[in-house]
Formats: structure tokens, C-alpha cells, sequence
């Protein structure tokens, strides 16, 4: 593999989404991942091919019985090569399978070890899946319509939050050049991404509202109805205001602080003056004028719109990752079919 992490090491004890993602991060980036799996594979296995290509191209794979002395042999033996090891399963399993630094520090005391929990390592080991920290964090009951149920989003955006912030901390320690252990949880990922939420209600009292996606602070910023589809618009400034403005043929409130004050005001002549031409012809109009807006499309209109978001890996098809290398691209290569310990 060529790229900026060429040459680190990374071992992968994980299943499913969360630290499969992590890992691939840093795999299409040049690091060297082989990826640990008990005797069964990682469950993502057993959903469909595709969807563990997804999480696993640019990785090496093992089988490897953690829970066997044989197995235990192994994994320190990968451990003495390795720079970093990271862990997505329950704080239990972590601790019987000694995946922790204080107890692979006698065979290479420079690694890095970053436990991915669902509630942190002293938490216990209650059930920790993604809409699970969505719906105790909050976010559910801030999303979707302000007279209708809580709301998910339709991908899994606290697992992949959660990966790329272990990747972050686990390139953070190896920077340091000292050996130790990281714990990421998803519930503390997603209580620092509600970032202005949180601090809104801690500092000043005021409780995040439902608002149909809009923005909390932002006028005119969420989805509006056309003549045909969606918009999304994203008027964060006064002179992004301005030239939507000017364009839609809307008078008056011309500061943002006047926005926010008489929303319901704003959203109403917003809608109307969009009723009056197809969401595509909208982004077609305001893209020139550096006004955020887009139709909205469906992921496989996406795919076909922007085709250079896509690679092949081996027989599949997939996302690009999402930090190219433009100067040395890599080589993506397909999920590796596991071989023996």
C-alpha cells in the first residue's frame, strides 16, 4: 500500500460497523491493517458480501480463537509487530480476551490500544447499538417532524462518528510516540457532535426543539417543497440572503437576527416563492449566485451525479474514502477472504 500512513501497523479485533470503519480509514490511507476474526468471521459476514466489502477493502484478515491459549499465542505474536491495536466489542469481552495495553504491554510496550464501547470501559456492558445511543442521546428526539414522533436518520451516523473519532484519537497517540491505552465510547462522540446543543441548554437553559430538520439558529435553513421535489437551503449569512433574495423575488429581512426572530414569517415566504420552479432548477439558478442549495436525491441519483465518488475494489463497487490522496492515489483492494491463524 502507498499513501501518508504507509509503513503503521494496525490490528483490527472488531464486528460489524464502528471499528471495521475506523480501520478501513486507515487502511485507504497506506496503514497496514489485518483484521482479527474469531473462528464464525465478523458477523458483517453474514450480512451480504457487499456490505462487509464496505467496511473491510484494503485490510488483511485472520482467523484467530481468542478465546483458546493457542489463539492468545497468536495474538500476542501479531501484537510484537504491531503499532496499534483497536478494539470495538464489550468492555467484558475486552478484558477476558486481554485486549487492553496493561495486558499487552509485556509484548510491545509501545503500542496503542483504543477500546470503541458503546457507554465507555467502566460502563458495563449494556447493549450499545446506533439508534440505541441515537434515542438515549437526545438526537431521536430532535429530529423529524415538530408534530410527529421522534426520527432516525436512514444510515448508521453514530457508528461512523464514532469510527473516525477513534481513528483521530488512535493517529494521536502513535503521534505521541508513547505506548498507552484510548477509550472512545459512542455516547461521548455524540454528545460532543451536539456540540451548540449542548451548550445552548447547559450555559443558557434552552432546550433544542423539534423543527422538521431546520437549523436551530440558521433562517431559512432546512428543506422547502417545489414545484417538483425538495430544496435544501442554507442561508447562513446576510449576503447569501441577499442573492437568494434577489433571485426568488423576496422583500425584507435583511439581518440574520431578524430571520430567527420571525422564522414562521420567513419559512412561509420562502416556501411560496420556491413553489414556482422545480428543485433542480433552483440549484441550477442559485448555485452560480454561491447560494448552499440542493435538490434533493435520492443515493442512487447521487451516485449517478457524482461518479467520481465511486472506486471498485476486486468485484464491487463502493465509496471512495473520504480523504483522497490526489498526489500518490492508492490501490484499493477488495475485503480479503480470511486465512487460518
Amino acid at each position: 500500500m502507498n499513501g501518508p500512513l504507509a509503513g503503521l501497523r494496525v490490528l483490527e479485533v472488531g464486528h460489524i460497523l464502528a471499528g471495521p470503519y475506523a480501520t478501513m480509514l486507515l487502511a485507504d490511507l497506506g496503514a497496514r491493517v489485518t483484521k482479527v476474526e474469531p473462528p464464525c468471521g465478523d458477523l458483517s459476514r453474514q450480512v451480504s458480501d457487499a456490505y462487509f466489502a464496505s467496511l473491510n477493502r484494503n485490510k488483511r484478515s485472520v482467523r484467530v480463537d481468542l478465546s483458546a491459549p493457542a489463539g492468545q499465542d497468536r495474538l500476542h505474536e501479531l501484537v510484537r509487530d504491531a503499532d496499534a491495536l483497536l478494539v470495538n466489542l464489550k468492555p467484558s469481552a475486552i478484558e477476558r480476551f486481554g485486549l487492553t495495553y496493561e495486558a499487552l504491554k509485556p509484548y510491545n510496550e509501545r503500542l496503542v490500544c483504543v477500546a470503541l464501547t458503546g457507554w465507555g470501559m467502566d460502563a458495563g456492558d449494556m447493549p450499545a447499538f446506533d439508534y440505541v445511543v441515537q434515542a438515549a442521546t437526545g438526537i431521536a428526539a430532535m429530529t423529524g417532524d415538530p408534530d410527529g414522533p421522534p426520527a432516525l436518520p436512514g444510515y448508521s451516523s453514530v457508528d461512523n462518528s464514532a469510527g473516525m473519532a477513534a481513528a483521530l484519537g488512535l493517529l494521536a497517540q502513535i503521534v505521541s510516540g508513547r505506548g498507552g491505552q484510548i477509550e472512545v465510547s459512542l455516547r461521548d462522540v455524540m454528545l460532543s457532535q451536539l456540540n451548540y446543543h449542548a451548550a445552548a441548554w447547559l450555559n443558557d437553559g434552552k432546550a433544542p426543539r423539534r423543527l422538521g430538520g431546520a437549523h436551530a439558529h440558521y433562517v431559512p435553513a432546512q428543506l422547502f417543497p417545489t414545484a417538483e421535489g425538495h430544496l435544501a437551503l442554507f442561508i447562513t449569512h446576510d449576503g447569501f440572503w441577499r442573492s437568494f433574495a434577489a433571485e426568488a423575488g423576496i422583500e425584507g429581512y435583511l439581518t440574520m437576527a431578524e430571520r430567527a426572530a420571525r422564522r414562521e414569517e420567513v419559512v412561509a415566504a420562502v416556501t411560496k416563492a420556491l413553489a414556482a420552479d422545480f428543485a433542480v432548477s433552483w440549484e441550477r439558478r442559485l448555485r452560480p449566485l454561491g447560494v448552499p442549495a440542493a435538490a434533493v436525491r435520492t443515493l442512487p441519483q447521487a451516485l449517478v451525479e457524482f461518479p467520481d465518488a465511486v472506486v471498485r475494489a476486486g468485484e464491487h463497487r463502493l465509496g471512495r474514502k473520504p480523504v483522497p490522496d490526489r498526489r500518490a492515489p492508492a490501490v484499493v483492494r477488495p475485503a480479503a477472504s480470511p486465512r487460518g491463524a
